[in-house]
């Protein structure tokens, strides 16, 4: 699904030139639950955002689907995004003036979709997510983690290929953030590639290999023998 070649991003500025992912190569096989950790500043962030199609690379290839990305238009990097491509926010970025079911219900209309079609699509995502009783409540009416239940229902309600989660326990309790990753979990298991940036090493545990960064460089992969 995803392979990278020699990937580096470098930042610049009048007076300073920072590099962010040093020579990056490795591959995501569809299916797999890949977690990536370092410290911060390492570039976990900005790795995720270069998968996501969020932001562009300095060098090297990205093949997306079989397909090297990096000469597409931002046109269609949209629209590849769009069509494949669920995300997952440590801050939520939830609508304040949307409803719980006009958030979910957003990307839908981004794809063209008819009322029918997402009414029903944003109705069964929001009963797996147990959030159904709160579809007409706005995210200032609920908790951390029922916020995070509706980020994680908008993320796959058009059903994509992937799943890329950035911190999405970090502003959770432990309790909360447990469901969280059960939900992810869940997600893999039923055949969505999950991508993950996480500085928890409780939350790497629910993956099937553990990326670490250090300095823009991938140090170790560790493939786990036992899956939780």
């Amino acid at each position: 699904m995803i392979k990278t070649e020699n990937l580096t991003k470098i930042f610049r500025t009048d007076e300073v030139e920072t590099t962010a992912l040093n020579k990056i190569s490795f591959r995501v096989q569809p299916g797999e639950f890949i977690a990536i950790m370092g410290p911060s500043g390492c570039g976990k962030s900005t790795l995720l955002n270069i998968l996501g199609l969020l932001d562009n690379h300095t060098a090297g290839e990205y093949y997306f689907l079989d397909m090297e990305v990096s000469k597409f238009s931002e046109k269609q990097k949209a629209k590849l995004r769009k069509e494949n491509i669920g995300f997952v926010f440590q801050n939520f970025n939830l609508i304040d003036e949307l409803t719980v079911f006009e958030n979910v219900e957003l990307p839908l209309i981004y794809l063209g979709y008819g009322s029918r079609e997402r009414k029903r699509r944003v109705e069964m995502v929001l009963e797996q997510m147990q959030i159904t009783h709160r579809k007409k409540h706005f995210p200032v009416q609920l908790s951390g983690g029922q916020q995070q239940r509706v980020a994680v229902a908008r993320a796959i309600v058009a059903e994509p290929k992937l799943i890329l989660a950035d911190e999405p326990t970090g502003n959770l309790d432990s309790a909360h953030g447990e469901e969280v990753m059960n939900l992810i979990e869940w997600l893999h298991k039923n055949g969505t590639t999950v991508i993950i940036v996480t500085h928890s090493q409780r939350d790497a545990e629910y993956s099937q290999r553990i990326v670490r960064l250090f300095d823009g460089q991938i140090i170790t992969e560790n493939i786990k023998e036992h899956i939780l």
